[in-house]
């Protein structure tokens, strides 16, 4: 299978060793199910890396846009990493939870002023900048308070991960950052460098998502460290922290690559080691953001089958309770899931057909050409592994469905931590 937490035993799904017919049955579908043993062993693989590979110095920091609610927070304090947020809401969220925000860096290509203030107010670590006006409103705003800011600035190394083109954004031309290629990013760094109120600390980047490639991050860090020296030359400034962003992929089908975390780390410490020393620069405290290698293979999807609609000679559809709403990957970009029928799961697959949800949408897809046992019928339970990651964060209330729940799994416990949506929430902002 393939996550290592999916078990089978007597003809029905196990997730952590939960049957979860019966979590369908004492929740409800649609329903998030999270494995929290996984997403703490995915943060220990991370900081056992950066430990050994990295130092003392390097920090793991959750991307928050893959998957954000409180609990998920208090799992990241309880684990001492810092957290990454793109949104005045995450940090809101975060802060609700404990979260010490000394340890969050605020992304995003375009915080308003607000979002500048309130991340200052409430003591955020870092701004990751985007651009000047960025800048200069956060030493506007620092001025006003009294403050210094730490910052780092986002930069566009120009790198072609080879993955989905959504999923780039390390390219010249990217709505993010500011291009090294260009020369806009050494002029950027001389202007800051003068200001009072921003303490410049180092660099960012982010290549893009579902990495597998072996010299994805060697090839970016080229381009970077080169910078760094560059930096160096013309305004004396050593590069203190480097964060290479995230994007390591996850396993959606049996047919995607495994990656092994611990040896790409190895290599990618000794590549940056290496490179360092040949343009005689320190090596900067090093940084990286994963967010759905985090939290992806954690999660599991829970619906309850509807119809079933055959046509002979064209098409077969089963119709489940849920769809675009709390999983709208596929109809964005095509993404690949892993489906099950949870009470039939040694049973033969001989029965081609579309998974789609329940949404007026003719793009309601959450998987094509899926081959399900041909006794698959009314109230069956169907499993969708791996949706830890940008299904809650990017579910709607499309077609005024309510959001489904999220429980968590913890040892022999299942508890719920965000809770369903009613008719009621649906409305309570209406006037």
């Amino acid at each position: 299978m393939i996550c290592k937490n999916i078990t089978i035993k007597d003809n029905e799904l196990y997730f952590n060793n939960f049957k979860v017919t019966e979590l369908a049955k004492k929740y409800g579908t649609p329903l998030y199910i999270m494995d929290e043993n996984r997403i703490r062993e995915n943060v220990n693989a991370y900081k056992s890396a950066f430990k050994k590979y990295f130092g003392d110095s390097a920090l793991m920091l959750y991307a928050s846009k893959a998957c954000s609610f409180k609990y998920i927070y208090e799992i990241m304090k309880d684990e001492g990493v810092g957290i990454d947020l793109v949104s005045s809401g995450e940090l809101y969220t975060a802060k609700a939870a404990g979260f010490d925000l000394s340890k969050a860096y605020f992304h995003s290509n375009n915080k308003t002023d607000f979002d500048i203030a309130y991340g200052i107010e409430n003591g955020v670590g870092y701004f990751v900048a985007d651009n000047i006006e960025e800048v200069n409103v956060i030493e506007r705003e620092c001025e006003k308070l009294g403050k210094t800011q730490k910052i780092l600035l986002r930069l566009t190394p120009g790198i072609d991960t080879h993955t989905y083109e959504a999923d780039q954004t390390g390219k010249i031309d990217s709505k993010f950052g500011t291009a090294i290629e260009t020369g806009q990013a050494l002029t950027l760094v001389g202007e800051v460098l003068k200001l009072s109120h921003v303490k410049l600390m180092g660099f960012h980047c982010h290549v893009g998502s579902q990495v597998f490639e072996e010299d994805v991050y060697e090839r970016t860090s080229k381009i970077m460290l080169k910078f760094f020296a560059d930096v160096k030359e013309k305004y004396n400034f050593e590069t203190l922290e480097y964060d290479i962003g995230g994007g390591f992929g996850v396993r959606y089908v049996d047919s995607d690559p495994i990656l092994h975390l611990d040896t790409k780390l190895k290599e990618l410490s000794e590549y940056i080691n290496a490179e360092c020393g040949r343009l005689n620069i320190n090596v900067p405290a090093f940084r990286m953001e994963p967010g759905r290698s985090i939290v992806a293979d954690a999660g599991m999807t829970l619906y309850t089958v509807g119809t079933i609609k055959k046509i002979p000679g064209y098409k077969n559809y089963v119709s489940i309770d849920g769809g675009m709403a709390d999983n709208p990957r596929f109809a964005l970009y095509g993404a690949n899931y892993t489906c099950m029928v949870a009470n039939k799961m040694n049973e033969a697959l001989d029965f081609k057909a579309d998974l789609v949800g329940r949404c007026c949408e003719s793009g309601d897809i959450i998987q094509k050409d899926i081959m399900f046992p041909s006794s698959v019928k009314r109230y069956d339970i169907v499993a969708v592994a791996t949706t830890g990651a940008y299904n809650y964060s990017m579910a709607s209330n499309y077609n005024r469905l309510p959001r489904p729940a999220v429980v968590m799994l913890k040892d022999d416990n299942d508890f719920v931590v965000v809770k369903a949506e009613s008719f009621d929430n649906l409305i309570q902002n209406d006037i």
